[in-house]
């Protein structure tokens, strides 16, 4: 459980330092209560089981919001238990009141959880904190939340009524109806294309023999990215933010007819920016969560169903032998890829990734944060852009918060102790939450964390200039990172040159009995894989034609 405790929540404290001693759960703390709650989100990616992260009244339950959110946005199931003041003192102006009458925090989680509810009654506990682990692992997922007054925390409780493990069971639907005519869909397509999202993870391979089978191309969404291997044919690269020019070719291609989006939430970041040469009459729209569905009224038809049951009942339905394959696409190419540096020249994000893909540990959890960072990952970790990369890639592109990377990868170390954890961060989120270092430092987890360090806030900056906006408030003072993680008990180790990073062995960096921070002093002036971002904050901000001939 991952927090900081106080006053309020002590009773909480309390019962964990019990159940620790027998075995059971124990207090990880954070630094910054966001911190808390992504690291209860790289917990779950790591593991696969919820999350649970927790804070005190008032400002402690208020600081968890951003990473609640950012956690609510990518769907994953997390228990959030915050305290509150007790029952006995509502409206009276208590200590960090945050009842209804006060700072109502149950209200302000409102719009960020999938259950939120003020335990007012211990005879309710039971029951709330079972609804609430359904709620997070329900369809969608995402965080629940429970207030927590200490006079209910620190009453008599029974033994447990509830077979709790038997109620979170979740069923794998399935629409047969909707099957069948996807399957006459797809089959009756000349030129299909499949795109994949995060709902096809663990699910990819079916969807990709799916296609095969019918000769058409597969695209990612950005986190659809790891859902098929390196050699997938047909594959023609990301579509939407940092994504690849051949992706956008495919779906300009006049003689498409079928567009399958599978698993995705279509969000600014995943369609392109809505993009209209995908978002038309030829889209088919395949998930599990009806959520998505109302971001694709322009569909031509939604099907429900868990995908792997959906596409092998499609992949039945099939023709066994598959037509002519479809033509293969122009290879993928990283649009700012470039060729080694020479010796003794500037490091490059691009070397950084590079090396990334080769020197990983094998299996590593890979988070990349807000920014420069997951713009370059997304772009250059690509299948069929470089080698299969060595790692499993974590985003989190919606609420897209600066720093989640640095308590998510932390998280992970928790979740999975026999896989390496690394962090790829930019120097603006390693100010604003680069103190959550520490807490691996404190409990010998040997997370890397790889800050791409250019003196300022990449993405600002470089937005500024494509947009032809004013440059202005970007710039961050030098910071040497590397001995500032030596100062808090970290490895620091500071790269200016590619040759500089390859000397270095990633594998037993990531093996130690610590963590290590390698401050990359990057170039500041490569320019970012961002162009689908750069074209929304033009069409948000821009007099019709005020922009034009301002970017490059």
């Amino acid at each position: 459980m991952f927090g900081i405790p106080g006053g309020a929540i002590e009773p909480l404290y309390n019962a964990l330092a019990r159940a620790h001693r027998a075995g059971g759960p124990h207090p990880i703390v954070a630094r910054h209560e966001s911190g808390a709650a992504f690291m209860a989100d790289g917990y779950h990616r790591a593991s696969g089981l919820p999350g649970v992260c927790c804070a005190t009244t008032g400002p402690g339950a208020t600081n968890l919001i951003t990473g609640v959110a950012s956690a609510y946005e990518n769907r994953v199931p997390m228990l959030v238990l915050t305290a509150q003041t007790a029952l006995s003192t509502f409206g009276r102006g208590a200590f960090q009141e945050s009842s209804c009458t006060g700072v109502d925090t149950v209200h302000m989680f409102s719009g960020c959880t999938r259950y939120n509810s003020l335990v007012s009654h211990v005879d309710q506990l039971e029951n709330k904190l079972v609804a609430a682990l359904q709620a997070a692992l329900g369809d969608p997922p995402g965080p629940a939340h429970l207030s927590l007054p200490p006079d209910i925390l620190g009453a008599p409780a029974g033994p447990p009524r509830y077979r709790v493990a038997d109620l979170l069971q979740r069923p794998r639907l399935v629409d047969p109806a909707g099957v069948a005519w996807l399957a006459r869909e797809i089959g009756r397509a000349r030129h299909p294309v499949f795109v994949l999202g995060e709902g096809c993870l663990g699910a990819g391979a079916t969807v990709a023999t799916v296609a095969h089978r019918t000769g058409g191309h597969i695209l990612t969404t950005p986190h659809g990215i790891g859902s098929i291997p390196t050699d997938t044919p047909g594959y023609a690269g990301v579509i939407g933010f940092a994504g690849h020019e051949t992706a956008e070719a495919v779906l300009r291609d006049p003689d498409v007819d079928l567009v399958v989006a599978v698993g995705t939430g279509l969000s600014e970041w995943a369609s392109n920016a809505w993009d209209e040469t995908f978002l038309n009459q030829r889209l088919v729209h395949v998930d599990t969560d009806t959520e998505h569905f109302r971001r694709s009224p322009m569909a031509r038809q939604h099907v429900r169903g868990d995908v792997a049951t959906t596409f092998a009942r499609v992949l039945s339905a099939l023709p066994a032998h598959a037509p002519a394959p479809a033509a293969r696409p122009a290879p993928i190419a990283a649009d700012d890829a470039g060729p080694p540096a020479p010796g003794g020249a500037p490091l490059t994000p691009q070397a950084v990734l590079r090396y990334l893909a080769h020197d990983s540990p094998a299996d590593a959890h890979l988070f990349a944060d807000t920014g420069n960072a997951v713009a370059w990952a997304i772009h250059h970790f690509a299948p069929g852009v470089s080698p299969q990369p060595r790692f499993r890639l974590h985003t989190s592109l919606e609420f897209a918060s600066m720093g989640w990377a640095i308590g998510a990868s932390v998280g992970a170390a928790f979740g999975d102790p026999t896989h390496a954890a690394i962090c790829v961060t930019g120097d603006g989120a390693a100010l604003m939450a680069g103190q959550e270092l520490t807490v691996a430092v404190q409990h010998g987890l040997p997370v890397v964390f790889i800050v791409l360090n250019d003196g300022a806030l990449g993405m600002v900056k470089h937005g500024q200039r494509l947009t032809g906006a004013e440059r202005i408030a970007y710039e961050l003072p030098p910071v040497d990172f590397a001995r500032q993680a030596e100062a808090q008990g970290a490895n620091g180790i500071a790269v200016d040159t590619a040759e500089d990073l390859q000397a270095l062995d990633l594998v037993a960096l990531c093996a130690g009995k610590r963590p290590t921070l390698i401050d990359a002093r990057i170039d500041p002036e490569q320019v970012p894989p961002m162009r689908t971002r750069v074209r929304t904050l033009r069409a948000a901000s821009c007099e019709p034609g005020s922009c034009m001939g301002k970017t490059r």
